[in-house]
Parts: C-alpha cells; structure tokens; sequence
C-alpha cells in the first residue's frame, strides 16, 4: 500500500472565516474551493496543505483527514477484509476522485482516495 498524500480535514461553520484566519495567520493559499470544501496550502510546499469543510457533498460526516494512496480499490478490500466499518461505500465522485470513508478503531472517519 503506497500513501502519497495525507490532509487533515477541520469541520468549519464559516468557510470564508476560516479561510481569512488561515491565509493571514499562517500564509496558506486556496489551491481548491469546491463551495463545501476548500483546501490550502503552503506557497513554498504545496504538498503541506489543509481543508477546511462545512459538510461532505456525498458522504454523512466530516472525516477528520483525507488520506490518497496509489491504489483505493486494494485499500477498500482490504478495509472489508479487517472487518472495518465502512461508512461511506467506494464511489467515483464527480469531482474526480474514487474513495471510501473508513471508521478507525478510535471512532475517527478517514476519507480514503485516489486520483
């Protein structure tokens, strides 16, 4: 299993306050807004990055970090075969990208992605 990307993901009731707090306190730059979903990051290291979320346009909570890997469809068979809880089935999203929500034996939500 390859993991080529890792952002955490904050619940926010203001997407344009957290936006403000974000680019002027810590230098972030939008890289995606979605309307429901924006994701920052760092000018000089684009790879560092942040979302911000009000909800997830598909799925029935905010996970609490996006985690891409090479390849979902290993990842989700072998999500099913530990016994995990999936939480939102695999889905090719509109917006491009295939994944699945996976509850983590602490209860956490992670959105599990690929390109």
């Amino acid at each position: 299993m390859t993991i080529t990307r890792v952002v955490p993901n904050l619940e926010s009731k203001s997407l344009e306050q957290a936006k403000a707090f974000y680019e002027r306190v810590l230098g972030f730059e939008v890289v995606m807004d979605h309307g429901w979903i924006v994701t920052l990051a760092d000018p000089a290291r684009p790879a560092v990055q942040l979302s911000l979320m009000t909800h997830d346009e598909t799925g029935p909570v905010v996970p609490v970090a996006s985690i891409q890997v090479e390849d979902v469809d290993a990842a989700y068979a072998e999500a099913k075969a530990s016994g995990a809880e999936i939480v939102h089935e695999l889905t090719d999203e509109p917006w491009g990208v295939r994944r699945f929500f996976v509850r983590d034996p602490d209860g956490h939500v992670v959105n599990v992605l690929s390109h």
